[in-house]
């Protein structure tokens, strides 16, 4: 019988780095088999990074494990850097990587921003993926961005009040812009509080029940940094993608095996962007878990995103 819960911890067998530009150097990392099928992770975000936690949905004994930190985010160099950072320049980072590894294709794993950008690279090089795991389903779309700006009031009042309340009242109307021209400012005692408040709402909104272990992961600098500068560039610039780019051009992966992990009520990502989606593409297999909310880490949703990890080894 396959696992129903997470693989032990593992230590990579290679990290590297990789030069993407003039600005910009990517983190990479392999762990599990080398000679095994290749499977690269994406973090959420954008800005969030990967952990090592995030090796532990894969069979290492089955997959090679690919982890790499996105453009200005964790140990990609510099953090929370906005230039020449792009949801395009962010697949092209991919292609880069992969011809890097040797690889002609891989499988995609993605949840959150992790799932968009799955979505997105899936789009641009089908040819190139060999199966999708996606989960807690954001397709850019303004309604979702704006749900987590003033939506989740009506969810979570008390973590929405002092996401809005550290700004100004009379800046409360464009909270993004608001929070964008802090984040932005170069002066660490202006943009590190706001990324904390920013961050922290986030987590605060991520799981089910409240979990202050989850909280005090989100409040950490390089985690809080790289999220909110990243989600408010990318939230600013309408992800740098056309409104409902991922939805109209569905057509171009619904050959690609996938699967679909989405908590009912997972409140910065809500289920009807991932129903949206199941309907449109009919082919991919989709699990709502009952009793989850956003985090990938929570029992009901990490015990089917690694079963769906073990259904694809059938696939090669």
């Amino acid at each position: 019988m396959p696992p129903k819960d997470l693989y032990p911890d593992i230590a990579p067998y290679q990290t590297g780095e990789l030069a993407l530009d003039d600005v910009h150097v990517m983190y990479f990392e392999e762990s599990g088999n080398p000679g095994g099928v290749p499977v690269v992770f994406l973090h959420g975000g954008p800005g969030a990074g990967a952990n090592a936690s995030h090796r532990r949905f894969f069979d290492p004994k089955h997959y090679r494990i690919i982890i790499f930190d996105q453009r200005g985010s964790g140990r990609s160099k510099p953090l929370g850097e906005i230039r020449n950072n792009t949801t395009p320049l962010l697949i092209e980072d991919m292609e880069r990587l992969r011809r890097h590894l040797g690889l002609d294709s891989w499988f995609v794993f993605g949840g959150s921003w992790g799932s968009t950008l799955a979505l997105a690279y899936a789009e641009f090089h089908p040819e190139r993926v060999r199966g999708l795991a996606l989960r807690g389903i954001f397709l850019c779309r303004k309604s979702e961005i704006d749900w987590f700006l003033y939506g989740l009031k009506e969810l979570a009042p008390e973590a929405w009040r002092a996401f809005s309340s550290y700004i100004p009242e009379s800046e409360r109307h464009d909270l993004l812009g608001a929070y964008h021209k802090r984040l932005m400012h170069a002066d660490p005692k202006v943009h590190m509080p706001a990324a904390r408040a920013w961050s922290i709402y986030e987590g605060s909104c991520s799981t089910l029940l409240p979990s202050p272990e989850t909280i005090q992961a989100f409040s950490g600098d390089t985690l809080a940094l790289g999220l909110a500068r990243m989600e408010a560039h990318y939230f600013a610039n309408s992800i740098f993608l056309p409104e409902n780019f991922l939805i109209d051009n569905i057509e171009r992966i619904r050959k690609i095996p996938a699967f679909i992990v989405q908590g009912r009520y997972d409140l910065v990502c809500p289920i009807r962007s991932a129903d949206d989606l199941a309907r449109l593409w009919p082919e991919a297999r989709y699990t709502v878990i009952p009793d989850a909310g956003h985090s990938a880490m929570e029992p009901g949703t990490r015990a089917a995103l690694v079963q769906g990890m073990e259904r694809f080894k059938e696939l090669g």
